[in-house]
């Protein structure tokens, strides 16, 4: 992941994690999230069938802070991003839950908070999930 021409962050096998917060999360949403992704079996084991997690593959995290996930395209044709989080309240949950997947026993790898980043992604597999907490 790139800032200004510069690499911040990179990753070895595992997720890249687009997190988005809405104005409704909380710390304990932070937490839970990150409980879930570290033990999701969502990687495959040696039949192929998706059966091993973030944890039973030694995999990493890379996370990057993305409020335009919370967009609400309901009406017209512009997004509206009222209900994301203002930074003041996102970067805290943010880091919160980078914490928290790293107390899991993960290796976490961050973007820069509200920084416009380029994003590189080899995917691996056809497995691309949105989790909702």
């Amino acid at each position: 992941m790139a800032v200004d021409d510069g690499l911040v962050a990179a990753s070895g096998a595992g997720l890249l994690i687009l997190l988005g917060v809405a104005t409704t999360d909380a710390a304990e949403t932070a937490e839970d999230l990150a409980r879930k992704v570290a033990r999701l079996r969502i990687f495959e084991n040696d039949r192929g069938h998706l059966d091993r997690s973030l944890l039973d593959v030694r995999g990493e995290a890379l996370v990057v802070s993305q409020f335009t996930l919370i967009a609400d395209t309901k009406k017209g044709n512009r997004p509206s991003f009222t209900d994301a989080a203002a930074a003041d309240l996102a970067k805290p949950l943010y880091d919160a839950f980078c914490v928290a997947l790293e107390a899991e026993g993960v290796r976490v790898a961050r973007g820069v908070f509200g920084a416009r980043m380029e994003v590189s992604l080899v995917n691996d597999g056809p497995v691309t999930i949105v989790l909702d907490a």
